[in-house]
């Protein structure tokens, strides 16, 4: 035998025992060396250390390897319970029929001459995007080529020496622009097929670019984004994948990357993806915690409660639930179940004991389970935006008898109000939006919703109080949150048609609007823009110039009071 005295640069991958282990074909040259090594007399060193040296005991060939058994336990159960079909998927079948159709059309079905196309997936996150793709993609046989940002560039001490030398003069610097890196990626992507790794056949050449981690410059540059999908539609040949997972605040990374017209001009088909339900995500996680005990796991006891609650408060994330699940099944969790547990059963004594009515039982314990849920899944609740608006505007409120009732002077009497059924401070931090763009929101829709055009009055004296307190802008991050309970309690407290919970029907379904500050504030940027490049050898702020120096030009020259030539 040949003692190997350098480790092969694959066993950290492999193992270096048992059938995972790569060994090297025996052939004509390796049995000339053998009878070559066979005819040299051993020395007495190695001799003496072949007898002292222990045997390795030989692994059985159905044997499973302990490299390969351990790197398989050390995996997130995300990785490990990844779907393997389209059954496997928690998503809707719907939207799965959705994303197969495109990619038969516009793979399978494209014209000769017919042009690259984008598909752009949107939805929250762990709602099964990337999986339902690379499922679909594995059924069509198609290859996924995905973009990663480099995470590093080439920089050698060869460069810093030359950079900060003391003949540099920091004209060069070993770098690229991340769009220029993109755009190559794109055409290499588009012209060369992928590299067949160990496995994989190449059968079909039909594939698809998939891009998830998007570069950073692209949200402060959209339109760079655009220049490069424009030139890709015009001359590629395989369709291009976006992935973009929704964000529950007010800047929409799917709104500024792929606005109304680049969607109408580049033909981007969008499917959006919804939470995913309950009752799917319970079924992944009765397989997954079924699977696990099939193995024989200790100190793994997780009943169909603790599943329940773990379900609910993920939000329709699938993913933090099956990492709650994993973190869940730990041996250092007991204490945390029975934390649990406890605080469960105190909650419901709680409500058991209050006897004041069954609207406000029923509140406290709604309240008393979203801590248990927040407790036990680990995910932030949130509300979508409308809903939340909805939520404060409608200001839901339950009966109090005249007992319960605080007793008001006589000059506050209009002032009295049934105890809502809501926390305003809650509803906006759910929102996952800032103070000053919810009311925002808020000042936009809370008109159609009043009667009384004293109301009108008092509500908007309170979101004049809010506005100022968000005025200063170095105290505005400490503000943001009184000035948002300001503005929803005031709006709530001045609608005196819905202070009483007798009061809440009768007013039906109307819609909600966005601000219209937005599409005011994008003409004043371009007002902006346009100044400036008219008038850029003049060093005064955008605001100066078209308040200021416009109008005072307009009246000097007759030219100017043209508008064809502005």
């Amino acid at each position: 035998q040949v003692a190997e005295w350098l480790a092969h640069p694959f066993d950290g991958f492999l193992g270096s025992t048992g059938p995972c282990a790569v060994r090297p074909r025996r052939g004509g040259a390796g049995r000339a060396r053998g009878q070559q090594q066979q005819q040299r007399a051993p020395s007495p060193a190695a001799e003496k250390s072949r007898a002292t040296a222990p045997r390795r005991k030989r692994a059985k060939p159905g044997a499973a390897d302990p490299p390969c058994i351990q790197a398989l336990e050390e995996l997130p159960w995300v990785e490990r319970y990844r779907p393997e079909s389209q059954n496997d998927l928690a998503v809707q079948k719907k939207k799965i029929e959705e994303v197969e159709t495109w990619l038969k059309t516009h793979i399978f079905q494209r014209q000769p001459k017919q042009g690259g196309s984008v598909l752009l997936l949107t939805g929250p996150p762990g709602c099964g995007k990337t999986a339902t793709l690379q499922i679909l993609a594995r059924d069509l046989g198609l290859q996924v080529q995905e973009w990663t940002n480099p995470l590093s560039l080439d920089f050698t001490k060869e460069d810093l020496r030359n950079m900060f030398g003391h003949d540099s003069n920091f004209h060069t610097f070993p770098s690229q622009a991340q769009a220029a890196l993109f755009q190559d990626f794109l055409l290499r992507a588009n012209k060369y097929n992928k590299l067949q790794m160990l496995g994989e056949s190449s059968e079909n050449d039909k594939k698809l670019i998939l891009i998830e981690d998007i570069p950073n410059q692209f949200y402060r540059d959209p339109g760079s984004l655009h220049e490069i999908l424009r030139s890709f539609v015009r001359r590629s040949r395989c369709p291009l994948v976006f992935i973009i997972s929704d964000n529950f605040s007010g800047d929409s990374n799917q709104r500024s990357l792929f606005p109304t017209e680049i969607v109408e001009e580049l033909c981007i088909c969008n499917i959006s993806f919804k939470p995913i339900a309950p009752t799917n995500m319970m079924k992944v996680l009765n397989r997954i915690a079924a699977a696990e005990a099939s193995m024989n796991r200790e100190n793994y006891t997780l009943d169909r409660t603790s599943l329940e609650l773990l379900c609910r408060g993920c939000s329709g994330d699938i993913r933090s639930a099956i990492n709650s699940l994993q973190f869940s099944s730990t041996k250092g969790c007991s204490l945390e179940k029975e934390f649990w547990s406890k605080k469960k059963k105190s909650s419901t004594i709680k409500c058991d004991e209050t006897g004041i009515s069954k609207v406000r039982k029923k509140s406290k314990c709604d309240t008393s389970e979203d801590q248990d849920i927040q407790a036990i899944g680990g995910k932030d609740a949130s509300i979508f935006l409308f809903h939340a608006l909805g939520k404060i505007i409608y200001c839901k409120r339950e009966a109090v008898s005249e007992a319960e009732c605080p007793q008001l002077p006589a000059h506050l009497s209009g002032h009295r109000r049934d105890t809502l059924l809501i926390q305003p401070e809650e509803i906006v931090e759910k929102s996952h939006m800032s103070g000053s763009m919810f009311n925002l929101y808020l000042h936009q829709n809370y008109v159609d919703f009043f009667s009384d055009i004293d109301d009108v009055v008092r509500a908007s004296d309170y979101l004049s109080t809010a506005d100022v307190l968000c005025s200063n802008w170095s105290a505005r991050l400490v503000m943001e949150s009184y000035s948002a309970s300001v503005a929803t309690r005031g709006v709530i407290h001045a609608n005196t048609s819905r202070a009483f919970a007798h009061q809440q029907g009768g007013m039906g379904f109307r819609p909600l609007h966005k601000p219209q500050w937005f599409l005011i504030n994008k003409k004043y940027q371009e007002n902006c823009i346009a100044a400036k490049s008219l008038f850029s050898s003049f060093c005064l702020p955008p605001e100066c110039l078209q308040t200021e120096l416009l109008p005072y030009l307009a009246m000097l020259a007759n030219p100017m009071r043209n508008q064809g030539k502005m």
